[in-house]
């Protein structure tokens, strides 16, 4: 079967899964930023380096951002049509900046919507409800696990997937022998990068591997799991670490969620809420943390979508990510 792009236009979020043979290939989420890549606006000079091309715009709503590739002739305080070419990567500790470049004579445009941008690629998509099972079949729920937890098992061993502010760090971990550990790891970090949305910087820990010819066979191994993976890599050094470099234009996943917790936890419920099917109101319980970050036009759209009367249960025994949706008698 020829892979396809799954789609759901959820509250506060879009998702979209690349599937085949009943597996996700690819996954995106993007929750509503205004300055995200494709956007088009005016931004205002307020920064410029000296003796480089670089600088810091002001968008309208106030936000700040990097801005690369300046003509010589621009001076600070000039406003100027930029792009954005990456978004604000939220990770732990730290908020990189958006990323700009100059757009002259360009009109100024919102950034496509997920499936605007999908679809603007060629590739084949499909819109679903968000009561639809599609998502729960090709595994859904587990990709959800994986990114909140950062941790992908597999037989005899794990990854565990760490956001940092200077890259993203794949540790290996298990029971096997170090160079059957690392072979059985490589198609597993493969599929993780595209599952989990990962570019950038991305340091992969291998065990340590005396022999020189086991270190080629890794190198090997990533090579061919890496073939259609655009982007650079190291060879093993001698303390088994890989360096892999891809083009950054978002947060994957892991840093997403590791960032902002309450409010992806908030968007889980809130899908769970518009697929329950039992008939009455429906009863939101969660850790408070949660249900303070749940907009109240999210809520209004989600009593819109399922026609319902929306109550509140907070509970501070539940962790972020223990909330869950039911209906209860009027």
């Amino acid at each position: 079967m020829s892979a396809e792009w799954l789609y759901e236009d959820g509250i506060a979020e879009e998702r979209a899964i690349l599937v085949a043979d009943g597996h996700i290939l690819s996954a995106r989420v993007e929750w509503g930023d205004a300055i995200r890549p494709g956007l088009i606006a005016q931004a205002q000079l307020v920064a410029r380096m000296p003796n480089t091309r670089r600088g810091t715009v002001r968008f309208a709503d106030g936000t700040i951002a990097h801005i690369d590739q300046l003509l010589h002739e621009t001076t600070q305080g000039v406003t100027l049509t930029v792009r954005v070419v990456r978004a604000a990567i939220a990770e732990r500790g730290r908020t990189k900046l958006p990323v700009t470049r100059p757009a002259p004579g360009e009109a100024p445009a919102p950034a496509p919507s997920l499936r605007e941008e999908i679809e603007t690629s060629g590739a084949r998509l499909r819109a679903l409800p968000a009561t639809n099972n599609e998502f729960a079949q090709h595994g859904w729920d587990e990709l959800i696990e994986q990114v909140q937890t950062g941790e992908i098992t597999f037989p005899g061993g794990s990854i565990i997937v760490s956001p940092t502010p200077a890259m993203t760090l794949i540790d290996i971990d298990g029971a096997l022998p170090p160079l059957k550990l690392s072979l059985a790891a490589v198609p597993v970090i493969a599929d993780a990068l595209h599952r989990l949305d990962i570019g950038g910087s991305i340091g992969i820990d291998f065990p340590s591997l005396a022999d020189r010819k086991d270190r080629q066979q890794i190198d090997k191994a990533l090579a061919d799991a890496l073939i259609d993976w655009t982007g650079e890599r190291t060879a093993m050094t001698g303390f088994g670490f890989v360096h892999l470099v891809a083009r950054l234009e978002r947060a994957s996943l892991v840093a997403r969620f590791a960032r902002r917790p309450a409010g992806a936890a908030a968007r889980i419920l809130l899908r769970q809420a518009e697929r329950v099917t039992e008939p009455g109101v429906l009863l939101l319980s969660a850790n408070p943390a949660v249900l303070d970050t749940l907009r109240p036009e999210w809520e209004a759209e989600l009593a819109r979508r399922t026609g319902r009367t929306i109550r509140r249960n907070p509970d501070p025994a539940l962790a972020l990510s223990g909330g869950f949706a039911q209906a209860i008698a009027p």
